[in-house]
């Protein structure tokens, strides 16, 4: 049996947090296979994109304190006890106050067969104990300040305009109205004992909107729970950190926007690396690194068809718009970034921003991560058309070609350079391109090339790459630098032996905080910690036979993490345990599965069924 991570019971004021804005550890995550919302501990909906994960924000006030919101809180102050359902992206809240006690449960809907072909945002009041009045307030935004919200009043009730999206509120007969404008509607409810009460919104963009009754919306939030349930009970780990692996598991499944298959890097866009302005990006869009770990962490789970589904998306998309860092969710390009000056920003950092300046980039790391994700899925005895086989031998081809050339590395640097970490995706590329035409998923002719340039990158990086003085891999040739992400050679299976030992002992030495990593030297002054880069060393001291260190390292780290619902932002600050980043992201919540399936002895190199 599986325990629910529950969050630490709280008292709450009507006032809200001091300065407008919750820390970011304090949000739970909520998805449809389509968009994620973020909900505060005060019943807030601080941040909802409709109809995707990359559209405009409809609710924004997570980074904009007079944004927009839909919020249900009881009279008064009161405490408030938050939990996902077992195996489950629904989430309950007990409340208690001195009047009474009752239960608040958010879902955004979905059904057995998928998603919905609209947005459904419901929210089930249920009284427990005594008799209890609730506040509703719901005020749209104005996509960061770019369009104006309008109510259009029609016979079959209220529809709200927010540039192309339409939207309307299905509520039960027990909500009272008391304010009704063009952004803005507030409402009480009361509930007693035994006693519930449904409000949801629905919502839609550019086509007509269905209106479901209450009672089929209300039966959908038990429809959309058992349907996270059937798919949690497929995964297959059975290991330590069970409960961890899978609410990040889940957290990850928010992450894939079903339409397409991709799988999008985080949910939110600008929200802070440091509590200072400069370092805000957009993160909802499909990284190739991102997305080949994502997947390759479901294929540890047995989580085939996600898998697959990301796979046929990249394939897809390599034909048309070759080997980019980044795509949109639908498979176009990113656009470059635009800035919102007029919203002030999280915690008023700045900038806020859509659209990412690193999508014209080029890094080497999108060659392994590719072939990484391919070699895995065939060689849990998937097969490959002809197409793709024939694309993947290209893409090898142009690996062996420019593997020499700079390029802006794993973090996606202003400054090109000869990053060892691209090397080494590199070797990973071919190595995997070599075994595939071994096993005949690829052509055969060109693997003798690919062969001898993979040897040559070995050479390459030991002669170019490696530091006496520091007993370790560099940056990059020249530096004097440390990168947390050689650790993810170790995976990779780029194993020096014992050069790989001291790097990993020079990495925790330079750029260690207690558990958590910066990314690469001098981000102690810039950033938070990486909290991916903590699970690579876990993963990596595993696989060179240090269990044990290994072990307390990973039991740190998770201890170290803020207590909350079990949703991973992208940083955390070591000196205040806070979050930073965007949420919930990524990298973070498959660091945690491949972390523990490596202390379980699951490897899950390509073509080792060990």
């Amino acid at each position: 049996m599986m325990h629910r991570i529950p969050e630490l019971a709280r008292e709450l004021s009507p006032e809200g947090p001091l300065d407008g804005f919750w820390p970011i550890e304090d949000y739970a995550a909520l998805g449809d296979g389509r968009c994620v919302a973020l909900l505060a501990p005060d019943g807030s909906v601080d941040w909802l994109c409709v109809p995707n994960i990359d559209s405009p924000p409809m609710f924004d006030r997570l980074l904009h304190r007079h944004g927009g919101f839909f919020q249900i809180r009881p009279v008064g102050a009161y405490t408030a006890t938050r939990h996902y359902r077992e195996d489950s992206n629904v989430l309950e809240t007990l409340i208690e106050t001195e009047h009474g006690s009752a239960r608040l449960t958010d879902s955004l809907n979905s059904t057995l067969a998928g998603r919905l072909p609209w947005t459904e945002f419901a929210r089930r009041i249920e009284g427990v104990s005594g008799r209890m009045t609730f506040i509703v307030r719901f005020r749209l935004g104005t996509r960061c300040g770019t369009v104006a919200p309008w109510i259009q009043g029609t016979e079959n009730g209220s529809i709200f305009h927010v540039g192309s999206v339409l939207a309307h509120l299905v509520h039960t007969q027990n909500m009272r109205l008391t304010r009704e404008e063009d952004d803005t509607i507030e409402a009480e409810i009361v509930v007693g004992e035994k006693t519930h009460a449904l409000i949801a919104l629905v919502a839609t963009e550019n086509e007509p909107l269905a209106v479901p009754s209450p009672e089929e919306i209300d039966a959908r939030i038990d429809t959309s729970d058992e349907a996270w349930r059937n798919w949690a009970n497929e995964l297959r780990y059975e290991g330590p950190y069970r409960e961890q692996v899978r609410r990040s598991a889940l957290a990850l499944k928010l992450l894939l926007y079903s339409s397409s298959g991709a799988i999008a890097a985080a949910a939110t866009t600008s929200l802070p690396e440091r509590l200072r302005d400069g370092k805000n990006w957009d993160y909802r869009f499909a990284w190739i690194r991102d997305a080949a770990y994502v997947a390759n962490a479901f294929l540890r789970l047995g989580a085939v068809a996600e898998v697959k589904a990301a796979l046929a998306w990249l394939v897809h998309h390599l034909g048309e718009e070759g080997p980019l860092v980044m795509y949109g969710l639908s498979g176009q390009r990113v656009e470059d970034e635009i800035r919102y000056d007029e919203v002030e920003g999280y915690r008023g950092i700045k900038p806020v921003v859509s659209g990412n300046r690193a999508s014209g980039q080029h890094q080497h790391g999108i060659y392994g991560d590719i072939f990484e994700t391919a070699a895995l899925f065939v060689s849990r005895g998937n097969l490959l058309d002809q197409k793709t086989a024939g694309l993947l031998a290209d893409l090898a081809d142009r690996c062996a070609d420019h593997w020499r050339q700079k390029d802006a590395g794993i973090w996606e640097l202003t400054e090109d350079q000869h990053y060892t970490m691209s090397k080494i995706s590199c070797w990973q590329a071919l190595d995997r391109a070599c075994q595939m035409a071994e096993r005949g998923h690829l052509a055969k002719d060109r693997a003798p090339r690919w062969a001898r340039e993979k040897e040559r990158i070995v050479a390459w990086i030991d002669r170019e790459c490696w530091s006496e003085k520091k007993q370790a891999y560099l940056f990059y040739p020249g530096s004097e630098g440390l990168d947390a992400s050689i650790a993810l050679a170790l995976p990779f299976g780029f194993d020096r032996d014992e050069r790989m030992r001291s790097t990993l002992r020079a990495i925790r030495e330079e750029l260690g905080s207690g558990p958590f990593l910066y990314r690469y030297s001098g981000m102690q002054q810039e950033e938070g910690a990486f909290l991916a880069c903590s699970c690579w060393m876990v993963e990596a001291l595993a696989l060179l036979g240090e269990k044990k260190e290994a072990e307390a390292l990973f039991a740190d780290f998770l201890a170290g993490l803020p207590k909350n619902t079990g949703i991973i932002a992208e940083m955390l600050d070591p000196h205040t345990g806070m979050y930073l980043g965007n949420t919930p992201q990524g990298l973070s919540h498959l660091g945690v599965v491949h972390a523990a399936c490596a202390l379980a002895g699951n490897k899950m190199r390509a073509f080792d069924l060990s």
